[in-house]
């Protein structure tokens, strides 16, 4: 690993980290602006009853301290980048609806309401992040091209041997008669 991820990552980390774990040691400041966005994601969560957004909360807040920490390590970055960005996604929409606000709360609404989607940038960013060895894509085509490659080496080969038997078994009676 480069030294830049070394250091960016952690950096990266750091906010949805500390962030996290205030979410989940206490929820129940961020609930009220939670209230709105929680009930269509609670939908989607089997087994938790309606109204638990503070649950909600929680869960977030430990996605985000998981995530964050896997990205910090560089453990699993690609997936805790993901992990994070979906996590941003929800706090960003709860927490600051700068639309909403009047005065100076909504042009610091608006100041943090950018910041994450810079920071969902940043991770998206480290999602995409092969760190120099080829994508998936590169990969699947690569081995794409080879098998075709492979594919034609083969069928030739079979028509050069086909060829080749074909010859033998015309040749092979006047061999036996010379022989005799």
């Amino acid at each position: 690993m480069t030294i830049s991820r070394h250091l960016t990552r952690p950096l990266l980390a750091s906010m949805f980290v500390t962030g996290g774990y205030d979410a989940f040691r206490n929820p129940a400041g961020k609930v009220p602006a939670a209230d709105d966005v929680a009930p269509p994601i609670a939908a989607r969560i089997p087994g938790l009853p309606e109204g638990e957004t503070e649950q909600l909360v929680k869960i977030n807040g430990a996605v985000q301290v998981g995530a964050g920490t896997l990205l910090a390590i560089g453990k699993l970055p690609r997936l805790s980048a993901l992990a994070l960005a979906a996590s941003l996604v929800p706090t960003t929409a709860a927490g600051h609806r700068f639309w909403e606000a009047k005065g100076d709360a909504r042009s610091q609404q608006q100041i943090h309401f950018f910041k994450n989607v810079s920071m969902l940038g940043g991770l998206l960013l480290a999602a995409l992040d092969t760190e120099g060895r080829p994508g998936v894509l590169w990969r699947t085509r690569h081995a794409t091209e080879h098998a075709g490659a492979a594919v034609r080496r083969g069928r030739k080969e079979a028509r050069l041997a086909a060829r080749e038997a074909k010859l033998a078994a015309r040749n092979a009676p006047r061999h036996l008669r010379r022989a005799s």
